[in-house]
């Protein structure tokens, strides 16, 4: 019952691991031996009509006719059941293991799966097809009694089942007359059966997510749509090094043959501040000092306080995109890529990104390492690049590759940056240091105001003198350089509202770029619309237009990079953590109040 490929996926991990399945209970995407490593399953991106090609880890019964997905409640298992002509019923639960052992987090970069009859005797075809180097060569096999190893180039990753391995190297069907566990991870022996390893780690794994989920702190509406949301925030995570990813997959189009085919498995320090502040503002600040610590040693590996806009997930600086010719593409939708030559661009925004996303580790007095006057000093040399950089050209934050301009988002963020110093030196004391920073900060924000105003248009504009529109115009009053009832933001809501709203949904912009003209609306900036309708008191237009983004999500309560205003259709890398971060912002600003229930 195979579907068109579609972003109709789940996504499971561990924040050391992360796999896609399709509805079809198909793992079609998973890179080892971290998440932005080689796709050892890349069904995803192997296009359409090649599906003997290998790429997946299926699961399929006989004469398919219905499939249902969901996730066990508060928690990242993904549960699929499928049916049967006859009504024979199959149930797979698959999840990446995590929880507590021995004094820390247990995540092993594997992944398990566990197959059981619901009802009758459903007979199953298993077919584990792992392809290295981005699905250009296929592995090297060899069995055990109860494992199989895949030499993966220079890893070897095994899979132990207490399925007959015969059947699966064969993908002989057999009868399910009782549960079957598989677990794919390091080359190591597991200590108990199979069944009984996949059946404690899928209990210790549940008790892990539902104790997560018990201490945040949610609104009282949207709360199903608040939980999906964060923990699929938590799985866009590396926590070995703090790094946040802006999202699990690389090459899925902004929209048909647009060219517009990115790599994103990588840590964009704007992408990271956001999920940060919302992961903050529901109390789960682990993340926030996981991030601090990879932002610190970013931070101590540039000497003047220059930032590239992003950094591979282990720190690396070099991020060399190249065009891979082994892979056809989503819908066969090509070119895919690895790596993402922006991290050579210039983006003054990162200073204002990383100093925002740190902040709030001055003023937390639920963390047990609260910044100080070491980490103020780390930070300074930020401030300094912003204060150099505030008016000069960069490429935006929409990461223009063939033209530049003195961005007022960028402009914007170097403000900010000055700004939270500031308040960050007067809550340590450092009234010198404050008064300092405070200059600074008022030079840039009359420098931006007057600047990115544009007097006949009558709103501000996107860069310094220029006369376009962008939604990250949208910000102004939620990084605070202007309140949202100030007369200026207000005309530029309602021209952003005329110039790239359509329907429910905004693009980012509407001018032409590099690839042409958008085809897509960007669905963060839907979301920073939402945030400032409700900030401008028009919360009934933000209830609607949140109500429409509900309706666009996948089954799962997933969201992409954008979606089709036209056919409402999914596009981009998936799932987004900006999208994500959007739900969990728009249902906190948007929700009732706690008194207004009990």
């Amino acid at each position: 019952m195979t579907q068109p490929s579609s972003l109709d996926l789940g996504v499971i991990g561990n924040a050391a691991v992360a796999a896609l399945i399709d509805r079809d209970a198909r793992l079609i995407w998973m890179c080892t031996p971290r998440m932005d490593g080689d796709p050892i399953f890349c069904r995803l991106l192997k296009g359409e009509g090649d599906e003997a090609a290998g790429g997946a880890w299926s699961i399929t019964i006989d004469d398919c006719v219905s499939s249902q997905q969901a996730y066990l409640r508060n928690t990242a298992i993904l549960e699929t059941t499928l049916t049967d002509k006859d009504g024979n019923t199959l149930r797979i639960r698959d999840f990446a293991p995590r929880f507590k052992r021995a004094g820390r987090i247990f995540r092993p970069v594997a992944v398990t799966r566990i197959i059981e009859p619901i009802s009758g005797t459903p007979r199953v075809t298993v077919a584990v097809d792992p392809l290295h180097d981005y699905g250009a060569r296929v592995p090297e096999t060899t069995r055990g009694s109860s494992h199989v190893r895949f030499l993966l180039g220079s890893q070897v990753l095994r899979l132990t089942t207490d399925a007959p391995v015969d059947f699966i190297l064969r993908r002989t069907p057999f009868v399910v007359d009782r549960p079957y566990a598989f677990v794919l991870g390091p080359d190591e022996t597991l200590t108990t059966a199979p069944a009984a390893a996949a059946q404690h780690s899928l209990e210790k794994t549940r008790e892990y997510w539902v104790e997560w989920v018990r201490y945040l702190s949610l609104p009282v509406d949207w709360q199903d749509v608040v939980i999906r949301s964060a923990i699929t925030l938590k799985l866009c995570s590396n926590e070995e090094s703090g790094a946040i990813m802006a999202a699990l997959t690389t090459s899925i189009p902004e929209y048909g043959e647009s060219g517009r085919t990115w790599d994103y498995r990588f840590c964009w320090l704007r992408d990271a501040f956001f999920t940060v502040k919302a992961l903050n503002a529901l109390g789960a600040t682990k993340t926030m000092e996981d991030y601090l610590a990879y932002v610190v040693n970013v931070v101590a590996g540039s000497s003047d306080g220059y930032l590239q806009p992003l950094f591979g997930i282990g720190l690396e600086r070099h991020v060399d995109e190249r065009v891979l010719g082994s892979l056809a593409g989503y819908r066969n939708l090509g070119p895919v890529r690895s790596g993402n030559a922006a991290y050579t661009q210039v983006q003054n925004d990162g200073y204002g990104s990383v100093i925002l996303a740190t902040a709030q580790c001055f003023f937390d007095e639920r963390l047990p390492d609260m910044g100080g006057a070491a980490l103020f000093r780390r930070l300074e040399p930020l401030g300094e690049q912003a204060v150099r950089r505030w008016d000069q050209p960069d490429a935006g934050i929409w990461e223009f590759r063939t033209r530049n301009g003195v961005h007022t988002h960028s402009s914007l963020m170097c403000w900010a940056a000055c700004d939270r110093l500031a308040k960050i030196a007067g809550k340590l004391g450092l009234a010198e240091r404050a008064a300092y920073w405070r200059g600074h900060a008022e030079t840039i924000r009359k420098g931006l105001l007057d600047r990115a105003w544009n007097e006949k248009l009558g709103h501000f504009t996107s860069t310094f003198g220029g006369a376009d529109l962008d939604a990250s115009l949208l910000l102004f009053p939620e990084i605070g350089i202007v309140q949202a009832d100030d007369p200026r933001f207000v005309a530029t809501l309602e021209a952003i509202e005329k110039h790239l709203r359509f329907g429910n949904h905004l693009y980012r912009y509407r001018a032409p770029d590099d690839f042409g003209e958008p085809e897509t609306a960007f669905t963060a900036c839907t979301f920073w619309l939402i945030d400032a309708l409700a900030r401008a008191g028009r919360d009934h237009d933000a209830r609607d237009i949140f109500a429409d983004v509900l309706e666009r999500r996948n089954h799962l309560g997933l969201l992409s990079e954008g979606l089709h205003v036209d056919t409402g259709e999914l596009w981009g890398n998936f799932p987004q953590t900006y999208s994500m971060v959007g739900l969990i912002n728009a249902a906190m600003r948007l929700s009732r109040r706690w008194e207004e229930v009990l």
